[in-house]
């Protein structure tokens, strides 16, 4: 049912995500924050002041006013913060990944489904403002190649890397290929850390397309780029320098009129056209569209982008990848 109530929502985990939670929805006309929690008081404490809001003493506090909550706790503690959220009829954000296992997302998504409360997960890549303009298009393809590297930073080391850094690629991955997961192939290292700090997946789908990711947390510089390859169609994107680029084969006697520059081609004697677009990229902030798409969900005036069947089957992919190089080191 659509409504424009204004939703009385709250952040619980004020770390590094959970304070740019606060920061947009206190600045949200369709939303009202009415406080933030952490187990950390003076933290808590200072979030809720910058904000001007209420540091809730405890979560059932927390509860008696919310509508929503943003959960930007640390994974391990997902599953336990968000049932009891949506246990009191609560709709939940929770930041990627879902929960730490498939079978606890599996839990919390019945138990949603039972309380019909809305749950949304943090992949924030599919509103990054340099994937937006494939929306436009057919999108079929048949490889993908995506790499992800970062310089190494503390943060975020508590979890293997295929669950902090490539389990955004999955879910993009996920998002673009329309078949399930025939086979995985996966090989990763340890070097800073005593978890996996490099992983390499190689994805094979049901109707035939690869895909290739890589992520480093152990890099010198930061590199963030896809490449997809379909019928007649060449993307690539770069998201660090917010550039992508669209390559399109066509008839000789199509146009393109999106196109900056055209090319012949001559294929098995027919006459065709190589068209290149650069389309333009509209900044944004992903991470306030993601919330304002959650508090709009929950009015009913659209539907979360990233679900929490979604955000489950990115994380049961990110695992099979994780097992898999585990297997390969032992």
């Amino acid at each position: 049912m659509k409504t424009n109530k204004i939703i009385n929502i709250a952040v619980i985990g004020v770390g590094h995500l959970g304070n740019h939670h606060a920061k947009h929805y206190s600045q949200m006309e369709s939303s009202k924050l009415i406080g933030v929690f952490d187990i950390n008081e003076t933290r808590c404490n200072e979030i809720a002041k910058k904000y001007n809001t209420k540091a809730f003493q405890s979560l059932d506090s927390l509860l008696e006013e919310a509508d929503a909550v943003s959960v930007a706790t640390p994974t391990v503690y997902h599953k336990e913060v968000s049932e009891t959220c949506i246990k009191k009829g609560t709709h939940v954000f929770i930041e990627k990944p879902i929960t730490k296992t498939v079978k606890e997302a599996d839990e919390l998504l019945a138990l949603a489904k039972k309380h019909k409360t809305i749950v949304q997960v943090g992949h924030i890549e599919r509103l990054n403002p340099a994937i937006l303009p494939l929306n436009e298009f057919d999108m079929n393809p048949k490889f993908i190649e995506v790499q992800r590297l970062a310089p190494y930073m503390s943060r975020g080391t508590d979890v293997p890397v295929v669950l902090d850094l490539m389990i955004h690629d999955i879910d993009l991955v996920l998002a673009f290929v329309k078949s399930s997961v025939k086979y995985i192939h996966a090989s990763g290292v340890s070097i800073m850390t005593d978890s996996v700090d490099m992983a390499n997946a190689r994805i094979r789908f049901e109707n035939g397309t690869v895909a290739s990711i890589t992520s480093s947390r152990v890099a010198k510089d930061r590199v963030r780029k896809i490449k997809i390859f379909q019928q007649d169609l060449y993307i690539t994107i770069d998201f660090l320098i917010g550039l992508t680029e669209i390559y399109r084969v066509m008839d000789d006697n199509q146009t393109d009129p999106a196109a900056i520059m055209s090319a012949p081609l001559e294929s098995n004697g027919k006459h065709r056209q190589i068209f290149y677009e650069k389309p333009e990229i509209k900044k944004q902030d992903a991470l306030r569209k993601e919330l304002e798409n959650f508090v709009e969900s929950i009015r009913g005036n659209t539907k979360p982008i990233v679900d929490g069947q979604a955000g489950r089957n990115a994380l049961d992919v990110a695992i099979q990848i994780h097992d898999k190089i585990l297997e390969d080191l032992h």
